[in-house]
């Protein structure tokens, strides 16, 4: 017979394919969302996120203490805030409700890295990501706005300001606030390469930041370019980012790749929304097994280079990896 590889015989027992496994999750590398809504006594689900909360303060210390007993080591907050205005002021407020709670998170669990999603468009009353003129996202006035976020959220005890709004200029803003005023160690998650996707609906049924006119294509890059993320993700390397997020993840694996490849920096990936729901609907259906294409797909965007994931199956999966 003709000579030919035995690949087989590497995949003949589970005892030899734990060995030779070139991918491994761990717990360590997730990174939950929680999102804190103002008011009392509230644990709304999200319905179109079946096991994702609205959590106001007073019940908080439940879902964070879960998170913890787990050994999930970071959350990254949302706020969704009973005011909003034009310019988005609760944003930037020093008792908003992002930055409560920071403070009460760290005060629980000073251990537990906290990171701040730093955005307007929960705060805003038209659901834009800037200040808004006569229907255009206006650029450079957006920055000051989220500059002055970002340092509200480091004085509420944030470890890492994670700013997602695509403007242009917008690390280099935030990180000259930041070291201005004195938060020079605070590092930045940027949101670096964004794309303006189909699969953000149910994280905005979540937050409430679904724009009230238009839409995010003039700030939110074109799903279609590769080329133009890697111009994202450098301008943002220039500008002092310390972590680089590719959003959503799981369609965009080769960008994610692509990324990694071009910079010396952790990346993470943020398995969306829509991409938890989809799982979500189909499991309940009984169309798939949860677990295993959970793990499944985690996996393939560590395979794709990235080394933190961001997702809201972090409390399930941080569950089956002990299992």
């Amino acid at each position: 017979m003709k000579d030919f590889q035995r690949h087989r015989r590497l995949r003949r027992s589970a005892g030899i394919r734990n060995m030779v496994r070139e991918t491994h999750l761990h717990t360590e590398d997730f990174i939950y969302p929680i999102f804190v809504k103002e008011g009392s006594d509230i644990k709304n689900e999200v319905p179109s996120m079946p096991g994702v909360y609205q959590w106001s303060l007073d019940r908080l210390d439940e879902e964070v203490d879960e998170v913890v007993a787990l050994g999930i080591q970071t959350i990254i907050v949302f706020g969704v805030p009973a005011d909003k205005d034009e310019v988005g002021s609760s944003a930037y407020d020093h008792n908003g409700i992002v930055q409560e709670g920071i403070r009460q998170i760290k005060a629980r669990y000073p251990d537990v890295t906290v990171i701040a999603d730093t955005c307007l468009c929960q705060f805003t009353d038209h659901g834009h990501c800037g200040v808004v003129h006569d229907g255009e996202i206006i650029n450079d006035d957006s920055l000051t706005l989220l500059a002055k976020t970002a340092v509200s959220q480091a004085k509420a005890g944030a470890d890492i300001i994670a700013p997602s709004n695509m403007m242009d200029g917008f690390v280099a803003a935030i990180r000259e606030g930041l070291d201005e005023a004195g938060f020079e160690n605070i590092p930045i998650m940027s949101y670096a390469v964004k794309y303006a996707s189909a699969f953000y609906g149910p994280f905005r049924d979540a937050a409430h930041s679904s724009p009230k006119s238009g839409d995010r294509k003039t700030y939110q890059m074109d799903p279609a370019n590769r080329f133009e993320a890697m111009r994202e993700a450098a301008s943002d390397v220039e500008e002092g980012a310390d972590f680089l997020i590719v959003k959503p993840a799981l369609s965009y694996l080769d960008i994610i790749r692509d990324v990694k490849e071009r910079h010396p920096y952790p990346i993470v990936a943020y398995n969306v929304s829509g991409e938890y729901s989809m799982v979500k609907a189909a499991s309940q259906n009984g169309w798939i097994d949860e677990r295993a294409v959970v793990l499944e797909k985690l996996t393939s965007m560590k395979r794709a280079g990235a080394d933190l994931i961001l997702t809201y199956h972090a409390k399930d999966a941080a569950k089956w990896l002990k299992a």
